[in-house]
């Protein structure tokens, strides 16, 4: 009954060990250049216009908690692994039928809606490996340094980004679901996915436009509020694990219907 689950599952295992080297690196630049930048962090956020740390949702960039929420997790983070997840979630379904492997899965005793669960519960792999290790590289990286994070609000940075991820895997998933060729699935849940966060930043520089926003995934995940000041959106959270949850029945629904 689990099989599909556990095949996909070693298939995360490569490509999440990779993303979090990816970090490992990046978080070993950014710390080593803190501590000779931090001095002057101040007076670089008076040198730049005040819409260019709105657009990037930078703040306190002389704090540790400002400078990394800024520097790994307003872009990397939301932009790079919010993309990823959507590329792995275009290929779960259209790479299998673009090869011809679906047809061989759906001769098994296994109903389609099992097997697009299980290879969707197969993205528990890079979501745990991401979240726990990069995690742990930005808090034993900030102690290196002589600084430290609040353990309970970099947490809330992940627990609180991980329905964010999971609607960029929705949002993948049901492109894979409609599309017939696994690329073109990649490719437009890559640019949907950017897109959807270059109209929520855009549209935050004007309040009389703000509020098209409203209905990007990455307006609801704000990891400077959460490192900086502390502030956990739950709400915004279970929103959009909501939308997941409708992205996945949508899903489903085309799944069950489509003629393979």
């Amino acid at each position: 009954m689990t099989a599909i689950l556990r095949i996909e599952s070693r298939k995360r295992v490569r490509g999440s060990v990779v993303l979090v080297g990816v970090f490992v690196l990046l978080s070993a630049l950014y710390f080593a250049m803190f501590p000779s930048l931090s001095a002057e962090m101040e007076a670089l956020e008076e040198a730049f216009p005040a819409f260019f740390f709105d657009l990037f949702g930078i703040e306190a960039l002389h704090t540790i908690e400002g400078f990394i929420a800024a520097e790994i997790y307003s872009f990397f983070w939301v932009i790079l692994v919010g993309i990823y997840f959507a590329y792995a979630g275009a290929g779960l379904i259209a790479a299998d039928v673009a090869d011809r492997t679906m047809d061989l899965t759906l001769s098994n005793p296994v109903s389609r809606e099992s097997v697009l669960l299980q290879k969707v519960a197969a993205l528990w792999v890079p979501l745990v490996a991401l979240n726990v290790g990069v995690a742990t590289v930005v808090y034993v990286g900030a102690l290196v340094i002589g600084e430290s994070f609040d353990p309970v609000a970099l947490a809330m940075v992940h627990l609180l980004s991980i329905p964010y991820l999971l609607v960029c895997a929705g949002i993948g998933l049901v492109l894979s679901v409609v599309a017939d060729r696994p690329r073109t699935a990649r490719a437009a849940a890559i640019t949907l996915v950017f897109v959807c966060w270059l109209v929520d930043a855009v549209s935050g520089l004007d309040p009389d436009v703000e509020w098209i926003g409203a209905v990007t995934p990455s307006r609801y995940v704000d990891e400077t509020a959460i490192l900086v000041r502390e502030e956990y959106a739950f709400a915004d959270a279970g929103m959009l694990l909501v939308a997941f949850l409708v992205l996945l029945g949508v899903a489903l629904a085309l799944f069950t219907r489509r003629d393979i």
